[in-house]
């Protein structure tokens, strides 16, 4: 029988959250390795783990599987979390793409200088408002079910709701105009595996603070600033 599924991630959010999250609501337990050092990133490159040469990096079922979107799409496939049918993965990909988009705002903004993390949280309320939460509000109020794709909890639904519990980190209020969303939010958060997840001292990751930024920038080697998108 195969072992836990292993995480070669640091301390923090960036692009693992996403696969943390998938993991937590397939009911899947997983271990972590935390990069603190240059010499364990070496390491991994060293040893050909990193196909290439990045990190998210995931062990499972015998694979040492990297780039994010194919780790994802595999646990969701494996864990009956990506639809009944060719049309509903396709609807699956496209709102999860769509979810992609806006957290691609959020995820560099701990990099920023405090000045342009102030334009870049104003940015990001206005897409969530503008393009995205509209979306989605749309999607939920047209079929009139419980959950995104074919009336069934599908990675869509997770990724979702992880996007935006983000965004309401930079406006609490953010879902005061989408009753739909506001109902799905609930929803979602109470299916078991996910209230779990979302409980203090679970593998869920925290806003991420200096010592996460100087870790990432440390191990990998990034001493320029990095700009908002």
């Amino acid at each position: 029988m195969a072992g836990k599924p292993k995480l070669y991630y640091f301390d923090g959010r960036g692009k693992m959250e996403s696969i943390r999250w998938l993991l937590a609501a397939a009911g899947v337990e997983f271990e972590e390795e935390f990069l603190e050092t240059r010499e364990q990133y070496e390491k991994l490159l060293q040893g050909g783990s990193l196909l290439f040469q990045q990190v998210p990096m995931v062990e499972i079922d015998g694979m040492k599987m990297v780039q994010t979107r194919a780790i994802l799409s595999y646990i969701a496939g494996k864990y009956n979390l990506y639809g009944k049918d060719l049309k509903e993965r396709a609807l699956i990909d496209m709102y999860v793409g769509g979810t992609d988009d806006l957290m691609g705002f959020i995820l560099m903004f701990p990099f920023l200088s405090a000045e342009d993390k102030e334009k870049q949280r104003a940015f990001i309320v206005e897409k969530a408002t503008s393009r995205y939460f509209p979306a989605y509000e749309k999607v939920l109020k047209d079929h009139g079910q419980d959950f995104l794709v074919g009336n069934n909890f599908s990675w869509a639904d997770v990724h979702l709701l992880e996007a935006i519990l983000m965004v309401e980190e930079k406006k609490s209020d953010v879902l005061s105009g989408f009753p739909q969303l506001q109902a799905f939010k609930a929803r979602i958060s109470s299916i078991p595996p996910i209230k779990k997840f979302l409980q203090p001292g679970s593998q869920r990751k925290p806003v991420p603070d200096d010592k996460y930024v100087e870790t990432v920038r440390r191990v990998l080697r990034m001493y320029h600033d990095m700009k908002a998108n």
